[in-house]
This record gives C-alpha cells, sequence and structure tokens, in this order.
C-alpha cells in the first residue's frame, strides 16, 4: 500500500474522535497554542493529516493512531 493509499485522520478529528476534547473548537485552541505533539514534535496545524502508527500527546494523555482493518 503507498502512502497516499494509506488512511488518514486530521489532527483535530482525531483529538475528539478519541476524547481528548469535547469539541473542535477546542481542539482547535489547543493545536494553535502549540500543547500538542505528533511523534515527539509541538504540532500546530489541526488539518495535519496523521497516519497509523502516529503518536499523538496532550498534556500527560498519549494515543497512536491505529485504524481498524475493513472487511
Amino acid at each position: 500500500m503507498t502512502q497516499a493509499q494509506q488512511p488518514t485522520i486530521r489532527l483535530d478529528q482525531f483529538l475528539k474522535a478519541n476524547g481528548l476534547v469535547e469539541t473542535g473548537g477546542q481542539a482547535k485552541l489547543l493545536i494553535q497554542e502549540g500543547r500538542v505533539q505528533v511523534n515527539g514534535e509541538t504540532e500546530t496545524r489541526r488539518r495535519r493529516q496523521l497516519r497509523e502508527a502516529d503518536v499523538v500527546r496532550l498534556g500527560d494523555q498519549q494515543l497512536t493512531v491505529e485504524f481498524e482493518e475493513a472487511g
């Protein structure tokens, strides 16, 4: 599977889907404030596309991006 075929999710959507924030607006603010890290680096783009195995950290919470297999 090429990189273009891999499933992705936007950073702001990932934060909301995993219960780290309650709203998209809250996600936007936290990201813009530089409070979110992706793979150990501060990320300020809320539309950053996350791929399988990316590691997202917000405060003391850390999650690894995983996609369920289709089928």
